[in-house]
């Protein structure tokens, strides 16, 4: 895992480092320049080669006085540069005002004209307007400003990068605050670590790859518990524990619909024993056992009509672990649930809540919600439509274009629905969010390098409850088995590539395993 941090907890370590005397603002602002020139160089070595023409554009704080660093450092390889700056020099920030000076020894500053953006010719285009500081709609003149970066560089070899963000993106949310403009990057330099705007929403469309640059600051000490999903090795000992017998590596059951509906519930108990469960069971009514049968092997049956059978299966304390609603149809999830989740006696086990177990309870949400704040061991697994279902003023709240910052964001949503449902809830999408009732959240990027779009097919969510109920059946908790889950779910997809189908997630898992070397 990996700490991100929002835009203010990335000022307030800045501060307290020059506060302590560990370093000052300009030698941080020197750090952060020379940071972008080296990434520049790293990923197009050509222009580091021969002389060329960069374009500066620099605003009216700090990450204008990032920009005037880079406008230095380039001239001085030999470059011509033109430098641009919105705002008012005189009132530009102590540590920006003297890198503007220093480049003022050198070169040109103009202010901001449209008709000399308009006829600007670059090999680079550096953005360094906003940054993370933004917190409100971009002026005009900067937003025709970053319109024209990327005509200029259409059809071109030209190549556009931004420091810390795009400066339209708010750094906490990645939502484009007021006006998005159509302004692609090929690269964004930021320091010290990623925020969540660059991991969030469509950020990735308009960040191009992300680089971090070590600016020496230390390992910060914040309380906002905002993680990036990268796979830990503590759950390796899990998966590889050589004592015990089958049981001992948990029992995990699969609810599914009636005959002709069991596919997704097939699927998720397909997930649940390639991850690790030692048993599974799929749990159907009687006229679906016969078509269960045919098509599973080693994978268990048991009649489950009504609620009082499924009361009865549960009587059986080896079963560990829950997985309700792939499948599971509407009605049967409505009566379900509740005993699941340790009405009339039952023992809780901790469980997956996911598709038809959701929606089921859209027309009171709060029903669902009584009984997954007295259990706790829950995760619930929503979609989009899914969490407008059940959360649909936070869903709303989401939903609305920002237009100041830092804007509400998926980590802020879903964060508020753990808390409300008192539970995990895993909020899907290519910039999955994980949180916990008591404000621990972890994002699960598939974006950049770890894209991977054909996840989005038929099934793909039903193989993800069954990761989670197989890692809860392993007695992972809650959390860990939802953000571990949902990291495999992406490499299996990874490793197979386009083409993929949800059958094929689960058969991913033995090699993504062996390249983790478990």
């Amino acid at each position: 895992m990996t700490e991100l941090l929002t835009a203010a907890q990335m000022r307030a370590i800045e501060q307290a480092a020059i506060e302590s005397g560990q370093v000052t603002g300009l030698e941080l602002m020197e750090r952060a320049g020379r940071g972008v020139v080296e990434a520049v160089f790293e990923e197009w070595p050509e222009l580091a080669k021969a002389p060329h023409r960069a374009v500066v554009l620099c605003g009216p704080g700090n990450n204008g006085g990032d920009g005037f660093v880079v406008a230095r450092l380039l001239k001085e390889w030999g470059w011509e540069v033109e430098v641009f700056l919105y705002g008012d020099a005189d009132k530009l920030p102590p540590d920006a005002k003297v890198n503007y000076e220093r480049w003022k020894g050198m070169g040109e500053v103009s202010a901001l004209d449209r008709e000399a953006i308009y006829d600007c010719v670059g090999d680079l285009w550096v953005d360094a307007f906003f940054g993370t500081g933004l917190t409100r709609p971009i002026p005009n003149d900067v937003w025709y400003a970053l319109f024209r970066v990327e005509a200029n560089i259409a059809g071109s070899n030209a190549k556009s990068v931004a420091i810390d963000i795009p400066s339209f993106l708010c750094a906490d949310s990645g939502k484009p605050i007021g006006s998005a403009v159509n302004d692609r990057n090929h690269l964004t330099v930021t320091f010290h670590c990623l925020k969540p705007g660059h991991l969030l929403d469509c950020s990735d469309e308009f960040c191009g790859k992300v680089i971090i640059k070590d600016i020496g600051l230390e390992e910060s000490k914040t309380t906002n518990d905002i993680e990036y999903v990268e796979i830990e090795s503590t759950y390796s000992g899990f998966l590889t524990k050589r004592d015990g017998h089958k049981y001992a590596h948990g029992h995990a059951l699969v609810l599914s619909g009636p005959s002709g509906k069991g596919g997704a519930a097939r699927l998720a108990a397909r997930g649940a024993l390639r991850i690790g469960a030692g048993v599974v069971t799929v749990g159907c009514p009687p006229d679906a056992v016969v078509e269960n049968a045919s098509q599973l092997n080693a994978i268990m049956l048991a009649e489950v009509g009504e609620g009082a059978a499924l009361k009865a299966v549960l009587a059986d304390e080896r079963i560990n672990a829950l997985c309700l609603g792939p499948g599971l149809g509407l009605k049967r999830a409505a009566e379900l649930v509740p005993v699941a989740l340790g009405g009339g006696g039952v023992k809780p086990r901790p469980t997956v809540l996911d598709a038809d177990a959701l929606s089921a309870f859209a027309d009171n949400p709060e029903t669902l919600f009584k009984l997954t704040s007295s259990h706790r061991s829950v995760v619930l697994t929503p979609h989009a439509g899914e969490f407008s279902r059940l959360f649909p003023d936070i869903a709303k709240r989401l939903r609305e274009p920002p237009m100041s910052g830092p804007a509400y964001s998926k980590v802020g949503a879903t964060r508020e629905a753990a808390k409300r449902a008192g539970c995990v809830v895993l909020f899907k999408g290519a910039d999955t969010v994980i949180a916990a009732p008591d404000g621990r959240c972890a994002i699960n990027s598939a974006h950049y390098e770890r894209a991977a779009p054909w996840l989005a097919t038929a099934g793909s969510g039903d193989v993800l409850a069954g990761f989670i109920t197989g890692l809860l059946a392993r007695g992972f908790s809650p959390t860990h088995a939802a953000e571990t889950a949902a990291w495999l779910h992406v490499e299996c997809a990874l490793q197979f590539g386009p083409g993929l189908i949800a059958e094929d997630l689960p058969e991913q898992l033995p090699k993504v395993f062996r390249s983790l070397e478990v």
